[in-house]
């Protein structure tokens, strides 16, 4: 009797060790890898908030659908699922809806240290006349950066649905000299950062007929006055788009 007392004792040892090592094993593979610019350190679905839905949004901005426009608001909503299924879509990963390791790693992927797309840069987003930061408009260099960040990856979404091919930013973020030296609009949307001038590989009215998917609500372009050599994108939150001579 006194030999097979402590089996169970040892049997529920083991089974806790099992336990402890097949919890630890799940947390490791639902925890994404750490990343330079930003780590989520959990799985995002609908119904859920937080800084780092938020940072998610600003990452899957570009995936709005046609004529939309994501709330960067930190709120899981359908519309984000929506966006997150698009994105998901748009690089060949399971379309649940649900941010998990597979997304994160593709956004880590896709991202540099400083949080910029990887086909994007803030200099290239700079100043329209030759580049002195993002300060001399109406907003804090900060939320301008922030701005032209949140340009960047609508910018990234673009260029991956037209088979990521270059796009060229000939205008970026202007400073109130910059904008009035070139002629802009006393409201443009590159006095705040939301607004790029673009060239590629791609014909004008390719680029302005493809932007309205991306959740550019500004889009000008051949037709319009002063756009024949460039099609003009921003990210306002309403719909102006006027490219006569490309049916728009």
């Amino acid at each position: 009797m006194s030999i097979t007392r402590p089996l169970p004792r040892l049997l529920a040892v083991l089974l806790l060790f099992v336990a402890t090592l097949t919890a630890s094993q799940v947390v490791a593979t639902t925890v994404a890898h750490a990343d330079g610019c930003y780590t989520w350190g959990r799985q995002l679905s609908q119904g859920m908030s937080g800084a780092d839905v938020r940072q998610l949004q600003i990452r899957v901005s570009g995936y709005p659908g046609y004529g939309a426009h994501l709330a960067i608001d930190g709120e899981f909503g359908p519309a984000t699922k929506a966006a997150v299924q698009r994105f998901q879509a748009a690089y060949g990963l399971t379309q649940d809806g649900v941010a998990g390791s597979a997304t994160f790693s593709k956004i880590y992927a896709l991202q540099d240290d400083d949080c910029t797309p990887i086909h994007f840069t803030y200099a290239e987003l700079d100043d329209g006349c030759g580049g002195s930061g993002y300060d001399g408009g109406p907003l804090s260099e900060a939320a301008t950066k922030a701005n032209a960040l949140e340009t960047m990856w609508h910018l990234e979404a673009l260029r991956h649905a037209l088979g990521d091919q270059p796009l060229t930013v000939t205008s970026g973020f202007r400073s109130y000299s910059c904008n009035s030296q070139v002629g802009g609009a006393s409201n443009s949307q590159h006095l705040y950062g939301r607004s790029a001038d673009l060239v590629g590989v791609h014909s004008l009215c390719t680029l302005a007929k493809q932007a309205r998917y991306h959740g550019f609500g500004g889009i000008l372009g051949p037709g319009y006055p002063g756009h024949n050599d460039h099609t003009h994108a921003d990210i306002r939150t309403t719909n102006y788009w006027s490219a006569p001579n490309c049916g728009i």
